[in-house]
């Protein structure tokens, strides 16, 4: 049982423990620290704080992609009673935006950073017009690479439950990001509800790709196994964006028996297991994966567990779970084991203070929604109608949390806080329960949930205005899933009331927009002759989506996709290194054409789609381009010169 009361106590009741924190940057490198090592290293990076001014109560935002660097800059600000501020870092400018509004934002801000971040910062400023903002950053950074000796102890603070451990900031949203905060009494509640319910012990061995800037990935798969003297393996994102395959090779040969994922990564994952395989893999240690941190896709699931049971994986692995920030991270676990299980509804029905009605499976109205179990300990759950009045069991409510795990609020008095009347805390998600078991149909204010993070529509509609030339009111962005499908999808509906063919610069506008801004892949750009709203003038989104998934749409997808077809360039590659580029690029791309002057961003690449191909040329070329080249040459044309232009003589293109 974990009694520690703080965080910072939790850390010092198993630095003695022989356990290890692995951390894997690529495929042949990784390094392992015992759990003492990473103590002393985080009082010595306090060292170097403490020297630099930071003093207790300052808020240091986390700016690194290094998972090492990072978690040795989180205790270090725990253990010297600093609050860390973890920000994601990015390739986008839609990333660079978010930490000035956060920094902007903080009382007494600090920066834990690395050069190349910083070099970053400075190339946009002169972009965005944005100097004085990143110079005022600047002045406040302290940098990783001046942090060379670690042999000094810095000077530990010792907490107490009711402080501040960290503030989570939402994951998607940057014109008003909004910062929940954590206390040690929060945090360590959830650890040991999350401890008890999941039944770990520690003989289980933990594996995560997930980011350290994400509630699962710190909180789920750091904090938690630390404090329960569980050995764990940090894999970068960013290896798994480019080498999926990575994940559970990774997970073979360290013999894991607790993995996690959001839906989205299955998906990933599946997209080059289904092409390529991976011979050898030994799942067989594997007791759960969690899979949480955006909707659930059934079928999908049973997909990935069907590809993996040759392998040795159970399907009772699966370990559907809701949560959220807000609660630390985990609100309901499943029983450990019960696998995938679903309920299947008339999706005509999910409407607030209805029953969910059942549906036979395969009929037009079904849906297939995940059973994500019950409250775990110290968490209190309940359904309430518009006016958080509390609905019976069966009937589509607003899902309420309360509970030693629930944030106390969020950061600034003029945020607006997301508490009822009597004081349960509104999760935004809509949901009913089905036996015993917390079932969430959407999101109440329509957040889009795409690969792992949350974008507010209307952000992206501003997007839209600025970079794509589209007035405000004019474009609505939805997230919809077809009947077949296994992810949720941005579709774009723009005001348009000329031919279609007249659309097809316009779709383009958006896909690159959104691409370059946001990093985010459109699956659809159709036309609408008008925009549905209420009464009160308020975008009716879920009426576009529901008419878009009956298949309204369906002859302007067509003529669309023809139309696009026949204007894809077919120049021919004008070397070798041309004909390699599109040939790496059609393997990644494999749902429309790519000519060698198509720009990579008007055909809408995703972040993913665009590591996959950055990875591969890597290959190739090694450490000829940075991934953020890819931005300034974005077709295999402008990749070529420049390759041909930096690459060693005689670099002989992929075979």
């Amino acid at each position: 049982m974990i009694d520690a009361p703080t965080l910072t106590a939790a850390f010092a009741a198993v630095r003695d423990a022989d356990r290890t924190i692995t951390y894997v940057a690529a495929e042949d490198q990784r390094r392992s620290v015992r759990f003492a090592d990473a103590w002393q290293a985080a009082i010595g990076v306090l060292f170097h704080f403490q020297q630099a001014g930071f003093a207790p109560g300052d808020e240091v935002i986390l700016f690194t992609g290094n998972n090492e660097q990072f978690v040795d800059g989180f205790w270090a600000c725990l253990l010297g009673g600093m609050v860390p501020v973890p920000v994601a870092v990015g390739i986008s400018d839609d990333h660079r935006h978010k930490l000035l509004r956060i920094f902007a934002t903080l009382r007494r801000p600090r920066v834990y950073t690395d050069q190349g971040q910083l070099a970053r910062l400075d190339d946009f400023a002169r972009v965005a017009g944005a100097t004085e903002a990143v110079a005022a950053l600047r002045a406040r950074a302290l940098v990783v690479e001046g942090i060379t000796d670690v042999s000094r102890p810095g000077t530990v603070r010792e907490a107490v439950p009711d402080d501040v451990a960290f503030i989570q900031f939402s994951s998607g949203s940057t014109s008003d990001p909004k910062g929940v905060v954590l206390t040690h009494r929060n945090v360590m509640t959830n650890i040991r509800a999350i401890v008890t319910a999941a039944a770990f012990t520690d003989r289980d061995v933990a594996l995560s790709w997930m980011p350290l800037t994400h509630d699962m990935g710190l909180i789920g798969f750091h904090l938690t196994m630390l404090a329960a003297r569980i050995s764990h393996t940090l894999m970068d994102t960013r290896l798994f964006s480019r080498r999926p395959l990575a994940w559970l090779k990774e997970a073979s040969r360290s013999q894991a028996t607790l993995l996690s994922s959001p839906n989205f990564g299955y998906k990933h994952f599946l997209k080059v297991y289904e092409s390529k395989g991976a011979d050898g893999l030994d799942l067989a240690a594997v007791r759960l994966i969690f899979n949480g941190a955006e909707p659930i896709s059934v079928p999908l699931c049973r997909r990935f567990l069907a590809a993996m049971a040759p392998h040795g994986l159970d399907p009772g692995v699966m370990y559907p779970v809701y949560g959220l920030a807000e609660a630390s991270l985990a609100v309901t676990f499943p029983l450990p084991g019960s696998g995938v299980r679903e309920v299947t509804v008339d999706r005509r029905s999910l409407t607030v203070g209805a029953a969910a009605a059942e549906a036979p499976a395969g009929s037009p109205e079904a849906l297939e929604l995940m059973r994500l179990g019950a409250p775990i300990p110290d968490v209190e759950l309940r359904l309430c109608d518009d006016g958080d009045q509390p609905l019976p069991a069966g009937r589509v409510g607003h899902v309420q949390i309360r509970g030693g795990n629930v944030t106390g609020g969020y950061y600034g008095s003029d945020t607006p806080q997301p508490f009822t009347g009597d004081g349960w805390l509104r999760t935004g998600d809509l949901g009913f329960i089905a036996g015993n078991d917390l079932v969430i149909t959407g999101r109440f204010k329509e957040i889009i949930f795409v690969s792992g993070a949350n974008y507010y529509p209307q952000d992206l509609e501003e997007i839209l205005e600025r970079e794509a030339g589209i007035e405000l009111g004019k474009a609505v962005v939805t997230a919809s899933r077809a009947a077949t499908g296994d992810a949720d999808e941005i579709v774009v509906f723009v005001l348009h009331r000329d031919e279609v063919a007249a659309l097809v610069p316009v779709a383009e506008r958006v896909r690159r927009a959104l691409g370059e801004a946001a990093s985010l892949e459109v699956a659809h750009v159709l036309p609408v002759r008008s925009i549905p709203k209420t009464t009160s003038g308020k975008v009716q989104r879920g009426r576009l989506a529901a008419e878009y998934e009956a298949g309204a749409f369906a002859a302007d997808i067509a003529a669309l996709a023809a139309l696009r077809g026949a204007a894809a360039t077919d120049a021919s590659p004008a070397s070798a290194v041309e004909s390699a580029l599109r040939q790496i690029c059609a393997g990644v791309i494999t749902d429309r054409h790519v000519g060698i002057d198509d720009n990579l961003f008007d055909l809408g690449v995703s972040s993913l789609a665009l590591a996959q191909i950055y990875e591969r040329i890597d290959e190739s070329w090694p450490g000829v381009l940075d991934i953020e080249d890819l931005f300034q040459l974005p077709t295999i044309r402008d990749i070529a010169a420049r390759l041909t232009q930096a690459a060693p003589a005689g670099t002989p293109p992929p075979s």
